[in-house]
């Protein structure tokens, strides 16, 4: 793998399994592997308005040449663990989460449910497929002990969470170090997690970030009302993280 770059050599052929692929990140995500040549299986929850990025693009029907697309609940592991098996996948990068903070305190059991339990599903159904070279898992930078200091975050921090989806995320990462130590390294499986901050990009539409709430306001002729003007996030565009991804899981697979 050439420094900071990307080889479409590489993907060209590759069987991918990415979970969440109906998401925001998940999307973006699928169009990138169709034209690096890989093959996809996709594995997701139905996109949850019109206006999202897979469904008002229909994504289903423009990457049927890459895409197997195929619905799913990461909670259920039965149905998970035959679409990976049929995957045959070289790669697995997991992205299925329940992503939102405010909505965790309304859902608190759903995300843990989601964001623990759905990981260590994940890993239990990849253990037992052979071929898998590596898995990816996406988590976040609110998987760190937030104590309030205005240093950043460096990789080596506790892990901890105040809030449900926060603690789930940190869960999360205890499940993936968990399997790689307890089955998959015996295994020859590498797993890499990767924490990315705040995303933007086109084709997000979750309730509860600042550039979609911004443009429905605009777009409705509402007030836009800034939820925490105090705080600081690291945003990024959502083509930065995902060229992250795809560097690391050629590195795992020691390209």
């Amino acid at each position: 793998m050439a420094a900071n770059r990307i080889d479409p050599a590489f993907w060209a052929g590759r069987r991918v399994f990415l979970t969440g692929h109906t998401g925001f990140k998940g999307s973006w995500l699928g169009i990138w592997l169709d034209m690096l040549g890989a093959q996809t299986t996709g594995y997701a929850l139905p996109p949850e308005r019109a206006e999202d990025m897979f469904a008002h693009l229909q994504l289903e029907r423009a990457l049927a040449g890459s895409l197997d697309h195929r619905i799913g609940d990461i909670g259920d592991f039965e149905t998970l663990q035959e679409a990976l098996r049929a995957a045959r996948p070289e790669i697995v990068i997991h992205m299925a989460a329940q992503p939102l903070v405010r909505r965790s305190y309304r859902e608190p059991l759903a995300t843990f449910a989601t964001n623990v339990m759905g990981t260590a599903h994940l890993l239990e159904a990849a253990r037992h497929v052979p071929g898998i070279q590596a898995i990816l898992l996406v988590t976040t930078d609110k998987c760190y002990e937030n104590l309030e200091h205005e240093l950043p975050y460096k990789e080596g921090d506790h892990l901890g969470g105040h809030d449900p989806y926060s603690a789930s995320k940190a869960g999360s990462e205890i499940v993936g170090a968990a399997y790689r130590r307890s089955f998959l390294a015996e295994q020859g499986v590498m797993v890499a997690t990767a924490r990315a901050g705040n995303v933007i990009g086109g084709g997000d539409w979750s309730e509860d970030r600042l550039i979609p709430d911004a443009v429905r306001a605009w777009r409705d002729g509402e007030t836009l009302v800034i939820r925490s003007p105090s705080a600081t996030r690291p945003w990024q565009h959502v083509i930065e993280p995902l060229r992250g991804y795809l560097m690391l899981a050629e590195a795992l697979c020691g390209a």
